[in-house]
């Protein structure tokens, strides 16, 4: 898997209409596992490391052989690392855009913080 096929099939995979659907699904699987017993970080961790895993399996269907593979690490790391860094940020200025609709403060609770 070249860099340029990764992130042709990026561009297409982030223009699919499902995009979003699917993302939040997987947000309220996770929200699912949070309770009493389980605090959110874990919840996150285990999120985390799931589309790490996920990631290693996309990225290892578009090579021939481990060594292959291995090879290219750099730049899959790279990618990967710079698509997450990139949503994160989005994601951060968003919810800090619309912190207390996010967070569930009323109008009344944001006046007052």
């Amino acid at each position: 898997m070249s860099e340029s096929q990764t992130t042709e099939q990026s561009q297409e995979q982030t223009l699919d209409e499902k995009f979003f659907e699917r993302a939040d699904a997987h947000i309220a699987l996770a929200n699912g596992h949070i309770n009493q017993q389980v605090h959110p970080g874990q919840v996150g961790n285990s999120f985390m490391y799931a589309a790490a895993r996920f990631a290693a399996w996309l990225s290892a269907a578009g090579f021939q052989s481990g060594e292959e593979m291995i090879a290219k690490k750099p730049e899959l790391l790279e990618y990967f690392i710079g698509q997450y860094a990139s949503m994160l940020e989005e994601n951060l200025e968003d919810y800090a855009a619309n912190y207390d609709y996010y967070m569930g403060l009323s109008k009344e609770q944001a006046k007052n913080k």
